[in-house]
């Protein structure tokens, strides 16, 4: 009967060894993610230090993005090319009626005519889609692209 206490007593301390060695490594795990070289407290100073550093970095390129925003609206960002031919001779359709516009429809549309003796270049403004002079009808085609692009 005392070997059998015994025997049970051993299992049951096996048992309590056992759980306990799960318990240490689950610890040893957690503890290995702790920095070695100062400690926790060392560690949260230089992720504090980090995240000012960063904090600053971001507060510098605030000025910059507001800018950016600012200008947006007059960025070109609406194109379109239509080729043609000028002179109703030549083969191969050389000129180009090329619309450079913002998002308001303000810009430019660019013409090079190439002639049989000359090449002829012209520039018209462009207010809210519209010609600030009479457009021809490939300036307009290419500007109702740009818009549709």
């Amino acid at each position: 009967m005392t070997a059998t206490i015994a025997l049970a007593l051993a299992g049951l301390a096996l048992v309590v060894v056992v759980a306990l060695g799960v318990q240490v490594s689950r610890l040893q795990r957690r503890l290995a993610v702790l920095p070695e070289d100062g400690g926790i407290f060392e560690a949260l100073r230089r992720l504090d230090a980090d995240l000012a550093a960063n904090e600053e970095a971001v507060a510098a390129l605030r000025p910059v993005v507001q800018s950016l925003h600012e200008r947006l609206p007059s960025a070109i960002c609406r194109t379109a090319v239509v080729a043609f031919d000028a002179s109703g001779d030549l083969a191969g359709g050389l000129s180009r009626s090329i619309a450079l516009l913002d998002e308001r429809g303000d810009g430019l549309v660019v013409t090079a005519l190439a002639l049989r003796s000359e090449s002829l270049f012209y520039v018209k403004m462009i207010r809210g889609g519209r010609g600030a002079e009479q457009l021809s009808p490939e300036e307009q085609q290419a500007i109702a692209r740009a818009w549709r692009a």
